[in-house]
């Protein structure tokens, strides 16, 4: 009697695989032919170290790690010709969704960890934390955010929530010698926690009132599908439901009122994986919330919306009003980070193509900008990355004008001047928002952004227009690992401020989900 085997189709997690088998492989090499040498509290900087140069000794760590997100692209650029061709599906059982939406997000968050890793090394080399572990997690990380993009069940949601928020606690407090970066990492580890406990009751509200978690359909049935056979009727537990998942995601996109780790744990975190956390969670969980709101739950808007325009307009003045208080650079980035999530929920507002298009190109624009700054910061702040207060930028111009002409760029960017790419991402958010009647809340947006616009030219003018102390060390030490990342980023946020029309096309493409 012959057997057939049944047909398990595996390329919509085929980038999470190849980030994973990359991860495991980097452990093992590691492990085989790293430095045996035990690990202290207080790490020798890579230059007392004999034999070792600016890429370190383990520079095949890095390599290994572009090689594993080169091969997650490959297969995301094969699954997107798939879709193209037969249309989107969904896979293992109906918890992966195959569609343009989840392929472009794994293909700009497999950017965003190629940055973080090339930044990352380089940072570590120069504080004696070079490491194996740092580069697995990186890749868990990115490989759990890209499976919560293509997830089509609440459950596998939270897996992939958990997956990558787990390497991000670690990664927080990776700079085991610094009180303040275990403190960041503890905050952030229990506030995450907490979050993830309101997204758990969220789930099974939405079981109670739907029978399923599945997104879409299944053989027990899916939300969609319920929402599809049920017209009228009694969703209270639904909207419920629905309401403590917007809490548990808000959590991870740094949504006020749910943004209280964010500034220590972006003080604390070194900048590389502040840079990450700032591009690539916040990318990840509007992923989920799109998927969820602008898709499935539709035909909810008018019981979500009130919720989501609350959190938008509160998230965009709280954040801009806050950060105009800060004295420290990243503490300031990270309630501009709080800023951008509520420009970002305006185009889930919208509930329209146009406004999920935006959304995506407004988060990889930002992703990119995000981690170029922050790649700045890195290479000023000294050995112990003490030098972040916005004083320790003064007279930057006169010692690195180019380097200062870059931040430049990177803060009108996000403050939204235009021919920066930050200009552009404002205007398609702010233009679905309109486009859907809520001019009222843009108008509210355009107010943030002025506020916004104070705190990024009080760098400019310490950077331009105070002198430095005579006595100050140089300002800046770079690689030429992070000159690339710096540069790629500068140059990304100049290009797409002036020819945006390729990656919006794109994002227009991603707007086509798997049907209910």
């Amino acid at each position: 009697m012959d057997f057939e085997a049944p047909k398990i189709a595996l390329s919509g997690i085929a980038p999470e695989m190849a980030l994973s088998a990359a991860a495991l492989v980097i452990l093992l090499v590691d492990a085989v032919v790293g430095d045996r040498r035990p690990r202290t509290l207080r790490p020798e900087p890579c230059s007392a170290r004999p034999g070792s140069g600016i890429l370190g000794n383990r520079w095949y760590l890095p390599l290994l790690s572009i090689v594993g997100f080169a091969a997650s692209v490959y297969f995301a650029k094969d699954a997107w010709d798939q879709v193209s061709a037969s249309g989107a599906t969904v896979q293992l059982s109906g918890m992966v969704a195959v569609d343009g939406f989840s392929i472009f997000v794994k293909v700009v968050l497999a950017v965003f960890g190629a940055l973080t890793v090339l930044l990352g090394h380089e940072y570590l080399v120069r504080r004696g934390l070079e490491e194996g572990e740092f580069f697995a997690l990186v890749l868990f990380s990115v490989a759990g955010m890209m499976l919560m993009a293509s997830s089509a069940d609440l459950i596998v949601t939270f897996l992939a929530l958990e997956t990558f928020s787990i390497a991000l606690y670690v990664l927080v407090g990776f700079q085991r010698n610094r009180l303040d970066s275990q403190e960041a990492a503890m905050k952030y580890f229990l506030l995450g926690a907490f979050s993830s406990t309101f997204f758990l009751l969220g789930i099974a509200l939405v079981f109670g009132a739907t029978g399923s978690t599945n997104l879409y359909s299944s053989d027990a049935g899916g939300i969609a599908q319920f929402l599809a056979n049920t017209p009228a009727g009694d969703l209270s537990l639904l909207v419920l439901g629905t309401g403590l998942l917007i809490v548990g995601l808000g959590f991870k996109v740094a949504a006020v009122p749910f943004h209280m780790w964010t500034p220590d744990a972006y003080q604390g975190a070194p900048s590389p994986v502040t840079g990450f956390m700032a591009a690539g969670s916040k990318l990840a969980g509007f992923a989920a919330l799109l998927r969820l709101l602008d898709v499935v739950l539709f035909p909810l808007r008018w019981d979500w919306r009130p919720i989501v325009i609350g959190i938008a307009v509160v998230t965009m003045v709280v954040g801009s009003v806050l950060a105009v208080v800060q004295d420290d650079v990243k503490r300031m980035l990270a309630y501009s980070s709080i800023a951008h999530a509520g420009f970002v929920f305006t185009a889930i507002i919208a509930t329209n193509d146009r406004g999920i298009s935006g959304a995506l190109f407004y988060l990889a624009t930002y992703g990119l900008t995000i981690i170029g700054a922050f790649a700045i910061v890195a290479v000023l702040g000294g050995p112990e990355e003490r030098r972040t207060r916005i004083n320790d930028f003064r007279g930057l111009f006169a010692q690195h004008p180019l380097l200062a002409g870059i931040l430049t760029l990177f803060m009108l960017s996000l403050a939204g001047v235009p021919i920066t790419s930050g200009f552009v991402a404002k205007l398609v958010v702010f233009g679905a928002a309109v486009e859907a009647g809520y001019s009222w809340v843009v108008v509210v947006g355009a107010v943030a952004s002025a506020i916004a616009a104070f705190f990024y030219l009080r760098i400019l003018v310490v950077m331009y227009m105070i002198d430095a102390e005579v006595s100050e060390e140089p300002k800046a030490v770079m690689g030429p690992l992070s000159i690339g990342v710096i540069g790629l980023s500068a140059a990304a946020t100049l290009v797409l401020g002036l020819f945006w029309s390729p990656l919006i096309e794109l994002a227009e493409k991603a707007t086509f989900f798997v049907g209910p």
